[in-house]
């Protein structure tokens, strides 16, 4: 199994001068660091991939002992592009992604794992426009993930795993994205030729994608303060 960790982008909407995978959280812990700790917990450093882009030598300073890919079109491109960027590096492994922004839990990774097949963290909570929703099929699976979803039963929360099996069915979603697309775009299309992915909720637990200062305030909510 491979980690990719999407952090390529500007995120100029939290108003950092720092790629938003080095913001510190209320206890002063970085998004990236606590991520990184929770990931290790689960496989090797060299099986850790960061795609990077916006101030890139600021995460690569940070944690040199990672493998990374740099997307050199980070400030036209979205995460369609990042995220097929990494595929291209993971064999036929497993993958589990997070967005570089994501605040959580290490229950939510370890629930996505021991849940069959490919699996989407998600929660139940009431959204809004900017945020990425998802729908189910009669089956109870993902069909639809975006912000413009409709009826959505909630939010998909940035953390991924995709199963080697379903790899294929992604890489080819992700080669019909165009360059502005999110990756949910591509998990949109390859669900149309075969993915199946499914929704494992999180409500309970601590899954925050940090866009705005609000996030980042609740994101570091009762956080146990780090060492040094």
């Amino acid at each position: 199994m491979y980690a990719v960790i999407l952090a390529a982008g500007i995120g100029s909407r939290l108003g950092q001068p720092t790629p938003k995978p080095l913001t510190r959280l209320a206890n002063g812990e970085r998004i990236l660091d606590r991520q990184l700790s929770q990931l290790r917990a689960l496989l090797d450093p060299e099986r850790i991939l960061v795609v990077v882009g916006f101030k890139k030598e600021l995460i690569m300073e940070a944690h040199p002992e990672l493998l990374y890919l740099y997307n050199a079109n980070f400030d036209v491109t979205n995460t369609a592009v990042s995220l097929a960027l990494a595929l291209r590096k993971t064999a036929d492994a497993d993958v589990l992604m997070l967005n570089g922004d994501v605040v959580c839990d290490a229950q939510v990774l370890q629930r996505l794992l021991r849940t069959k097949g490919s699996t989407m963290a998600v929660n139940q909570a009431p959204v809004g426009a900017e945020e990425v929703k998802y729908q189910l099929d009669a089956a109870g699976t993902i069909n639809a993930v975006s912000k413009q979803v409709q009826q959505a039963r909630g939010e998909a929360l940035g953390v991924n795993l995709f199963r080697a099996t379903d790899i294929p069915h992604l890489r080819a979603g992700l080669d019909r994205c165009t360059p502005e697309d999110y990756f949910e775009r591509g998990i949109e299309l390859a669900i149309g030729s075969g993915l199946r992915i499914r929704p494992v909720d999180v409500s309970d637990l601590r899954c925050i994608e940090v866009d705005f200062p609000d996030d980042l305030a609740r994101a570091g909510q009762d956080l146990a303060p780090v060492a040094g």
